[in-house]
């Protein structure tokens, strides 16, 4: 059973991947979004050297926010530092573009992108778009030494919808899944499963990782304490910002649960007030996913959090991460928030102990 933790990329990251380690975590994933937190490279090449046996991945890297031979590059150097244990987890984009106001990337452009990136770990040359035009590119002499292209990169989708799941499959990669609720993280599982065997794979083949984030209750402690609000909180603002974003600037209409769409409806006449009116994205995803602002916190409550994240006490989170791995995850992962990294403890506290069930 693999074990992750997912950090929000920082020139210091490394000391939460080193403690990691020692803890017997097998994976850390950094974060790439260059708008909220440091740079994925420069977290994981640090990390890379205060490690000896700890996986390394991208978690997850968006494609348009870099060129593909850029990428290619940067997973080759971080091979020689850490040969054999670097992971490429790849996305079309919720937080990194969001941050821009972009939607999600096209999968085919993902696609595209990624056999750019294998093609030239493989030594080979290929073509790629540049500046509007087709060009072919490689690496000119990785002889020297100075990049590492004969260590594998494992190979790791982001996908929720039924045709990044597809590509999944065809690709033949492992999955990454954000889980916040029990329920959507079985189903999810349940039908990347279907989609896997549909491709001819065997079932056993799948890999599949559960990213999801909460917090492990103290004795006593209510969903309303300041320290919940500031482990787990962050994923019920998580979900409030894609459905007000949804409705409030791309104009989706989405059904919600009575006392969700009041939140909704209450959080959107203040997100209609954010300036500059054309950019609101810029405030709505401060602090995105790390911690609750305080304009937003009036619609965090205690029932949104216990809903979208998992929290509950050590011996709940142990049963419901032991079912999650019962069902077929491959890894279970929970993200540290920043100034809050010794909740790392907790965690493998839980993990492990839902690993051994």
């Amino acid at each position: 059973m693999d074990l992750g933790i997912a950090i929000p990329s920082a020139g210091t990251s490394w000391k939460i991947a080193e403690r990691a380690e020692e803890l017997g975590f097998t994976h850390a994933w950094f974060y790439d979004t260059q708008q909220l937190c440091g740079d994925v490279f420069v977290a994981m090449a640090a990390a890379a050297m205060k490690t000896s046996r700890l996986r390394l991945g991208t978690g997850v890297l968006i494609p348009t926010n870099r060129l593909a031979s850029v990428t290619a590059n940067a997973f080759a150097t971080l091979n020689q530092l850490a040969p054999g244990r670097i992971d490429f987890g790849v996305g079309t984009g919720f937080t990194g573009r969001r941050t821009m106001g972009a939607k999600a990337m096209k999968l085919k452009d993902m696609q595209d992108y990624i056999e750019v990136v294998y093609a030239m770990l493989r030594g080979e040359t290929v073509p790629m778009e540049f500046e509007g035009v087709e060009r072919q590119v490689r690496f000119l002499n990785p002889e020297l030494g100075l990049i590492n292209l004969d260590d594998p990169v494992r190979l790791h989708i982001s996908a929720f919808g039924q045709r990044s799941r597809e590509m999944t499959a065809r690709m033949k990669a492992d999955w990454a899944n954000i889980v916040f609720t029990q329920r959507t993280g079985l189903n999810d599982l349940d039908r990347m499963r279907q989609v896997w065997t549909a491709a001819g794979h065997a079932e056993d083949e799948l890999h599949a990782t559960m990213f999801t984030v909460g917090c492990v209750l103290e004795d006593g402690e209510d969903y309303d304490s300041d320290r919940v609000m500031a482990l787990a909180g962050p994923a019920g603002a998580v979900f409030l910002h894609s459905v007000v974003e949804a409705e409030g600037y791309y104009g989706q209409s989405i059904t919600l649960p009575p006392w969700q769409r009041e939140l909704v409806d209450r959080y959107l006449e203040v997100y209609r007030g954010y300036e500059p009116a054309d950019a609101r994205y810029l405030t709505l995803h401060r602090g995105h996913m790390m911690f609750v602002r305080d304009d937003e916190r009036p619609f965090v409550t205690p029932d949104l959090i216990k809903a979208k994240s998992w929290s509950g006490t050590r011996d709940e989170l142990v049963e419901r991460f032991a079912t999650m791995k019962a069902a077929g995850y491959s890894q279970l992962c929970v993200q540290l928030m920043p100034g809050h990294e010794a909740e790392i403890d907790r965690w493998a506290d839980v993990l492990h102990a839902a690993a051994a069930a």
